[in-house]
């Protein structure tokens, strides 16, 4: 069984709830008409619901009507959520009136919801930018106690197998955070280091990347993947990390045993935590247009529920898959 097979094998287990705001989004209605019928998940989706009923009828998705439909603008807990709000950003001055107008935002309700307990994830992105669907979480689900900085991870399946774990890395951050300081790239490691665990069941070999192989070059950005690196195996010790390392001293084993002999991690990376967003975001696009890689994600690393962001460009498979990880998330299987 592939790792895609084995996610959504669990998924089906668990009867998570999972919300979708972009309820009128073709591809997010295709892709919940196949979670529905394949038992993935309960699907709530955030839209008016005589709209959401005829988009799928136009499309021919007979399932949606086992979905539950929210309407924003109107239905039975606005009140009791803008209340929620209210006490949630009470120190911001938050008045119930601007209350109940953000809940008629699709990503505000989709929290809100989460944070009442109403559903129990949320997967967003395929028509808002990232930082839309972050806001709300960051200000009503936060993050986890003692994380400072969510961070976004690409599990990236290559169709060749000479690199990574039989062909699998993981990519992190390439969704969330521009330009991490030392203290913030080393959790965005661990926290890396503990998705792949907990999604792959590899044992996370963790590189740090540079333009800079064990000193080769000299500069702040080193520097600081090299501090990054030292905070964070002193912060999990249980798993291997190693920077500053180049990409293929990372993952080619000739490169590394030439270039930092005495790693235990060049040459055999299976996890790669780029040094900033402009780098993680550039290379997982590359290497899954290019290399013809299968990119899920972004798994969302650092939030205290999960609420998971796609890219616009994300296909209807790319839906199915991070809502069935969601899903896992939700349960405490990841």
């Amino acid at each position: 069984m592939s790792l895609l097979e084995t996610i959504k094998a669990n998924a089906k287990q668990l009867n998570k709830r999972i919300v979708l705001p972009e309820g009128l989004e073709e591809r997010t209605l295709k892709a919940a008409n196949e979670i529905i019928a394949d038992g993935i998940a309960d699907i709530i989706l955030i839209g008016n619901p005589e709209q959401v009923k005829s988009k799928a009828s136009e499309l021919g998705l007979i399932n949606i009507e086992k979905a539950a439909i929210v309407n924003p603008i109107k239905h039975d807990k606005k009140d009791a959520y803008a209340d929620l709000m209210v006490e949630l950003r009470k120190s911001k001055g938050l008045s119930k009136d601007e209350a109940l107008k953000l809940l008629e935002n699709p990503l505000y309700l989709a929290t809100l919801m989460i944070k009442a307990g109403d559903a129990d994830g949320e997967v967003a992105g395929a028509e808002n930018a990232t930082g839309d669907v972050l806001r709300p979480a960051f200000q009503y689900v936060k993050t986890l106690p003692g994380i400072s900085v969510v961070s976004g991870a690409f599990i990236m399946i290559l169709p060749e197998k000479e690199y990574g774990e039989n062909g699998m890395l993981v990519f992190a951050d390439c969704a969330v955070h521009p330009d991490p300081d030392a203290k913030q790239l080393a959790e965005i490691a661990v926290a890396t280091a503990k998705t792949t665990k907990a999604i792959t069941g590899m044992e996370s070999k963790v590189a740090l990347l540079s333009f800079s192989t064990k000193g080769s070059a000299k500069h702040a950005m080193v520097d600081k993947v090299v501090e990054a690196t030292k905070l964070a195996q002193e912060a999990a010790p249980e798993f291997d990390f190693d920077g500053d390392l180049q990409a293929d001293a990372a993952i080619v084993e000739a490169v590394g045993k030439k270039k930092a002999p005495d790693s235990k991690i060049a040459g055999k990376a299976n996890v790669l935590v780029f040094p900033d967003l402009q780098s993680g975001n550039i290379s997982y696009k590359l290497v899954q247009r290019m290399a013809h890689a299968e990119a899920i994600g972004p798994v969302l690393q650092g939030m205290a529920a999960p609420i998971n962001d796609l890219s616009r460009g994300c296909s209807v498979s790319d839906i199915v898959n991070l809502v069935a990880i969601t899903a896992n998330q939700a349960s405490g299987n990841m």
